[in-house]
């Protein structure tokens, strides 16, 4: 089952797998009220690096949205290209971690830890920024 998790119009899916595991996560660093963040960064193999920390500072770009007893902070400009993304936590014999599935990459590298943002996602982070 999967939680919805929306800051006005931008939504954001949470595995119950991914929930369990930032709580998790954030009971181990000794930071309950911190939340996740998630944020995009240039670089990686494709262009653009998904990245994620424990935080717990909120600035006035940030949307801030709970479910479940989980806070996700994301910057607005990160917020465009995560827009409905399903965000999970998979733990097989290779691996584990976060795994995003994000429907505004027009391509992604095959570890999944980078991707190249579709013209819909790149136009609108312009336009945020010619704005700024």
């Amino acid at each position: 089952m999967t939680s919805l998790i929306s800051s006005t119009s931008e939504q954001l899916i949470l595995t119950d797998t991914a929930v369990d595991r930032i709580k998790n996560l954030l009971v181990k660093e000794g930071k309950p009220d911190a939340g996740l963040r998630l944020y995009i960064s240039g670089g990686g193999c494709a262009g653009m690096s998904y990245g994620m920390s424990i935080d717990d500072s909120v600035s006035g770009d940030d949307a801030v949205v709970r479910t479940k007893g989980v806070k996700v902070i994301v910057d607005k400009l990160s917020l465009i290209y995560l827009r409905g993304s399903k965000i999970d936590y998979v733990e097989n014999l290779q691996s584990s971690g976060f795994q995003i599935d994000n429907p505004n990459a027009a391509s992604s590298c095959g570890c999944g830890l980078s991707f190249k943002a579709n013209k819909d996602s790149t136009n609108a982070a312009k336009a945020l920024t010619d704005k700024n």
